[in-house]
């Protein structure tokens, strides 16, 4: 039988094992708040709250941004007071956006884009900044194209040489066959330009009789009818004018390369004769085709000449051709 303590010893000991409960309490308390907090400062630093995770919803065109998709609901604190459970990792496909278009390739965006923050297109949509989309009118040049301006780039700039020394026989005598087709280059063109043909007989369709053009210059229709005093109602026009090229760098052709310039179709069209006969020796800065919507055509033949036979152009040239294409920047010079 154990002893009995007394009274006040009994009374002292159980409020001491009183007290000890207390501060237990309040010290189990104080690291239950503490976990807690660090809890709840966790999912306001991921965006685990509902509502958060939308806030870069608009910035899904950058790839970057969709690392806010770790950052899912239903990472808040459970009633129970438990420590909140990370939500499964997934990735989302980020949406369409719906005010603007990525050019699917340079040089391939839609009319209207400028390129410059805020601005918008035809139908009022606001344009991504920085799009490369094609400016002005006029559709985008092919791919591997060479433009007039990136022509122009290419072909030297210097000031008209003298005339001297000057025929056209130092470009051949005459219409030549340099093809070797059995046809010479003033048949081969009006084979090639002119509409209703007919031949003369046992010439294997070379020799042109009849026909009509529909000139580029003028944008008028033309009868052709071979003869003494028939043919030069349509002239075989040298775009670049074997004068204007002689004062331009082919002085230091040798003959072979003047003669192929002289009888190459690139360099070649047949026109309105008396149209051609006011051209003269011009270039650019000095005579253009009548018909306006023809010029943008003409310039790029000229340029393209030019580029192919190392020929160059005055200053007066470039910029004239330069005013031209303001109208038709994506204009594509003739294969060279």
């Amino acid at each position: 039988m154990g002893t009995a303590l007394p009274v006040n010893s009994a009374v002292k000991a159980a409020g001491g094992n009183g007290a000890a409960t207390r501060r237990g309490a309040r010290v189990g308390a104080v690291a239950f708040a503490l976990v807690v907090g660090l809890g709840l400062s966790s999912c306001a630093a991921t965006g685990a709250w509902d509502g958060d995770a939308t806030q870069n919803s608009d910035s899904t065109q950058n790839s970057d941004s969709t690392q806010s998709s770790d950052a899912t609901p239903g990472g808040a604190v459970t009633p129970s007071g438990s420590l909140p459970q990370a939500a499964p990792r997934t990735w989302t496909e980020p949406a369409a956006p719906s005010t603007w278009l990525e050019p699917q390739e340079p040089g391939a965006g839609e009319p209207g884009d400028t390129g410059e923050p805020g601005s918008t297109d035809e139908s009022g949509a606001a344009q991504r900044p920085g799009s490369s989309a094609t400016r002005g009118p006029g559709p985008a040049p092919a791919p591997g194209a060479v433009t007039v301006a990136q022509a122009l780039e290419q072909i030297p700039t210097k000031g008209r040489a003298p005339k001297t020394g000057y025929a056209r026989d130092e470009f051949g005598r005459g219409w030549k066959d340099p093809d070797r087709n059995g046809c010479d280059s003033r048949n081969d063109i009006l084979g090639r330009d002119l509409s209703g043909k007919t031949y003369k007989p046992r010439t294997r369709e070379c020799v042109v009789l009849t026909g009509t053009l529909a000139d580029p210059y003028t944008g008028g229709s033309i009868s052709f009818r071979r003869g003494s005093s028939t043919s030069m109602a349509v002239q075989i026009d040298h775009v670049v004018a074997l004068s204007d090229a002689w004062q331009k760098g082919a002085q230091k052709l040798d003959a072979d390369t003047r003669l192929r310039l002289a009888n190459d179709p690139l360099n070649l069209l047949a026109v309105d004769g008396p149209t051609n006969s006011r051209k003269s020796d011009g270039d650019a800065a000095t005579w253009l085709p009548p018909r306006k919507a023809y010029r943008c055509e003409y310039v790029a033949r000229q340029s393209a000449v030019k580029l192919k036979y190392g020929l160059w152009m005055t200053p007066a040239e470039k910029a004239a051709i330069s005013r031209v294409v303001a109208s038709c920047p994506a204009q594509a010079i003739p294969a060279v």
